[in-house]
């Protein structure tokens, strides 16, 4: 029992078991994130075509998001903007720690995509006026006309990362079985 309690007392608060696969995730999350942004803004010209229609309910459009999720607290000068860096940083810490305590390839991957692109739409902010989001879903009939808000690859891979987060949370796990 002394050796089970001093093994969990032992571990690292930076590197785990499922460290390196939440890593290579957040990496890749951060390539796809960073080079579609530069290919839509540089190769694509984005912001030369205004709206670039992909299918009847998606397109391209470019937003800068200088607040945080869903446009919300909206932050004008340089001060929010390293508050919101701060905040974010602090916030990928917690998850790295999380992330080297993990014990599924589950929790890992969605960590590394929640990571991935945390730092990535952080990135955006230290050289863009703030987040590059360009995706928006929408659905438009004669009666009713819907608009989801515009997002981008990091945010995607943030919003994958929680639910694959909660779907590992309600799993089944080392179920006893009844006498």
């Amino acid at each position: 029992m002394a050796d089970a309690a001093q093994g969990k007392a032992g571990r690292s608060y930076a590197w785990g078991p499922s460290s390196a696969l939440g890593l290579a995730v957040a990496v890749v999350t951060l390539i796809i994130d960073q080079a579609s942004k530069f290919w839509l803004l540089y190769v694509f010209d984005l912001t030369g075509r205004i709206r670039a229609a992909l299918t009847p309910f998606l397109d391209l459009v470019v937003a800068w998001n200088t607040g945080i999720s869903y446009g919300l607290f909206q932050q004008q000068g340089i001060a929010a903007a390293w508050a919101l860096l701060a905040f974010k940083t602090a916030a990928v810490v917690f998850l790295w720690i999380w992330l080297a305590r993990a014990s599924s390839w589950l929790t890992a991957t969605a960590l590394g995509l929640i990571i991935g692109g945390a730092v990535g739409n952080a990135i955006d902010r230290l050289h863009w006026p703030g987040v590059m989001d360009f995706v928006l879903f929408h659905i438009e009939t004669e009666s009713f006309n819907f608009r989801w808000y515009v997002f981008n690859l990091a945010d995607l891979g943030i919003v994958v990362g929680v639910a694959a987060l909660l779907y590992d949370s309600l799993r089944v796990r080392n179920a006893v079985k009844a006498p």
